[in-house]
């Protein structure tokens, strides 16, 4: 399983891109719609992926404190 370090530099890459596609989809609604709507598609799967990610974090640094004394 991956550390808890690695799972919060994934979720700030998916929360960058996520921005990233977001930003594009609005540049590009206009002239392409079909381009923008698959990019929010896009999104949203990174954007559940990364709650699962956040959760499972969430999860990791709980069980971590209940370790610690």
């Amino acid at each position: 399983m991956p550390s808890l370090a690695q799972m919060t530099g994934s979720l700030h890459i998916h929360q960058f891109y996520i921005g990233k596609l977001k930003a594009k989809q609005e540049q590009l609604f206009d002239s392409d719609p079909e381009l923008a709507m698959l990019l929010d598609n896009v999104a949203a799967v990174l954007s559940e992926h990364a709650e699962v990610l956040a959760g499972d974090i969430a999860d990791m640094d709980c069980d971590d404190s209940a370790g610690s004394p």
